[in-house]
Parts: C-alpha cells; sequence; structure tokens
C-alpha cells in the first residue's frame, strides 16, 4: 500500500521549522492525508553536508533574523527571536521519541508546546530545568520526561533517525515528504499544496 502520510521533519531549534509546524497538519488534513512528524537533529545534518547554520554566516545573519520575523508575520504566528540561538535540542527530541513509542498524538502536542515555547516565549531547550517545567506545564510528567532523554535507548532512537536523515539526503529543516518527494523549507508551501491537490508536476 502506498504511504500517503505527509512526513514531517523538523528540528526544536529551526524558525522555518516552528512557522511550518503551524501550517503543515492543516495542510495534510484539506488532502485527506495525515501528518507523520520526526524530530531530527540539524547540526547533524549540516555536519553530514559540511553545511552550517546561515546565521553563522556574517553576510547571511542579519538577513536571516529579518527573514525569520517576516515568515512568521506571514503566516500569523507569533514569534520572538529567542536568545540564545541556536542551541542543542537533543533531549527535546528524545522525549520526542519517548512519548512517540507511546502515543504519536502525545508526541505532535509536545512538538506543539516546545517550538512554541522557544520561539514565542524564548523557553530555553537546552535548559534541564525549564525543560522540564515545560514538560509539566504541557500535562507530561516531568521526571518521566528528564529519565527519557537521559536514557540510553532514546539516544540510539535519536542517532537511528538522524542517520536516516542522513541517508534519505536531508540537509535542512523543515524537510517535507509527500509520495517520495521531498520539499526542503517552509517556502516550499505552494509547491507541496499543489502537489497534494493535482499530483506530479
Amino acid at each position: 500500500m502506498q504511504d500517503r502520510s505527509v512526513h514531517f521533519w523538523f528540528d526544536f531549534s529551526s524558525p522555518y521549522s516552528y512557522i511550518a509546524s503551524e501550517w503543515v497538519e492543516a495542510l495534510s488534513a484539506r488532502h485527506g492525508r495525515t501528518t507523520r512528524w520526526h524530530a531530527m537533529l540539524l547540526g547533524v545534518t549540516f555536519q553530514a553536508a559540511e553545511l552550517r547554520s546561515p546565521v553563522e554566516h556574517p553576510i547571511k545573519r542579519d538577513y536571516s533574523l529579518h527573514d525569520f520575523a517576516r515568515s512568521a508575520r506571514f503566516e500569523g504566528v507569533p514569534f520572538v527571536q529567542p536568545t540564545p540561538f541556536p542551541i542543542p535540542t537533543h533531549q527535546a527530541a528524545r522525549v520526542f521519541w519517548w512519548l512517540d513509542a507511546q502515543d504519536p498524538q502525545r508526541a505532535v502536542d509536545w512538538a506543539h508546546a516546545a517550538l512554541r515555547a522557544y520561539f514565542a516565549r524564548g523557553v530555553p531547550l537546552n535548559d534541564a530545568a525549564a525543560l522540564k517545567a515545560l514538560a509539566a506545564q504541557s500535562g507530561f510528567d516531568a521526571d518521566a520526561a528528564e529519565r527519557a532523554w537521559s536514557d540510553p535507548a532514546w539516544k540510539d532512537k535519536l542517532r537511528q533517525v538522524n542517520q536516516e536523515a542522513i541517508d534519505a539526503g536531508m540537509f535542512g529543516a523543515p524537510y517535507v515528504v509527500v509520495d517520495g518527494e521531498p520539499f526542503w523549507g517552509n517556502d516550499r508551501k505552494p509547491q507541496i499544496e499543489r502537489w497534494l491537490s493535482q499530483g506530479r508536476f
């Protein structure tokens, strides 16, 4: 059977992932598709692709920061440029996969909560105390979440997912795969919409 899911690969420290996370499910649903979420680490794919974050390049930094805010305004999404930025997000990603193993919807709820916390309120997802507090505020067992992000099993799971991303040729986020067709970036929304409504082009 053909996989009809819209696969949404994201990083918790990616502004464009945050923005896309606010429209991808509605877009999928309009076309009778479900969204399958995949938390990954951009730093790992950057390293494999010999890339750096655009904000690490002086010539790109100011434009990128400007575009993050403009793109959020365009989609009507609350946005506050967090500081520090970017940050390591392996703990939040491990919690995602821990929840996903129990109930994928709970993992999606966590993804929304964490992305909104970082990009709308500046909650530092790389701070263990802040992450535990966010888990509790979001209705999750904070102590269990802490155990999960320290558990070798979920560390291995995230390594496996990162390798899957690299093997699939991913080098950025968000990365959306529909019917085997890859689309990189929040700005590919119109192309994804056309693909879902009209098929291959």
